[in-house]
């Protein structure tokens, strides 16, 4: 598989993990909780680098880009909203330098902080997104040993269903991708 084929089936249902927290109003979550703080680098065992970039202005509305990069170069960035209710909005994606924007944003995660059994989901006319929190995971991977909430994201594009888990660190973030084909790429540091 190559880099942008891996970006997008993996990234976008990543970023997909998404949307409207059923169940209430909840408490901001703790600084930090989702780590998109500029600055911050993950790099995955694919080969693949995300950066945190400094929020920008776009449409009037402010985003904070993560790029994703295989060997120094960016194959797609995702502009996340990130809202002071502690949710993140994914507003668009620019693949190749043409920018997908949502008029309808799509929900990643709603706001914390997440437990077990939670669900959310969210759509627009491009993909629709049902996440729920299944349990906790005990992890021994190569950047450490981490219990990690996982999180089952159906995403539907077109009438076709896919399903990814994810498995998010509050703070540190995503550790490891499992994809809808099975494949499992885990933080490397």
């Amino acid at each position: 598989m190559t880099a942008p084929a891996v970006l997008s089936s993996r990234h976008r249902l990543g970023a997909a993990l998404l949307v409207l927290a059923l169940g209430g109003v909840q408490a901001a979550p703790p600084s930090g909780y989702y780590p998109y703080q500029p600055g911050t680098r993950w790099t995955y065992t694919s080969g693949e680098m995300q950066v945190v970039g400094p929020a920008v202005v776009h449409r009037g509305v402010s985003v904070t880009p993560v790029s994703h990069q295989y060997g120094g170069t960016t194959y797609t960035q995702d502009l996340l909203e990130l809202r002071p209710d502690g949710s993140v909005w994914l507003r668009g994606v620019n693949t190749g330098g043409r920018l997908a924007w949502f008029t309808v944003p799509l929900n990643v995660y709603p706001p914390g902080p997440l437990h077990p059994g939670m669900t959310w989901s969210s759509a627009n006319s491009a993909m629709s997104l049902r996440s729920k929190v299944t349990g906790m995971s005990a992890l021994k991977l190569p950047s450490g040993t981490f219990n990690a909430l996982a999180i089952r994201t159906d995403t539907t594009v077109k009438g076709r269903v896919t399903t990814q888990t994810t498995y998010f660190v509050p703070t540190l973030g995503i550790v490891r991708y499992q994809t809808a084909d099975g494949s499992v790429i885990d933080l490397q540091r």
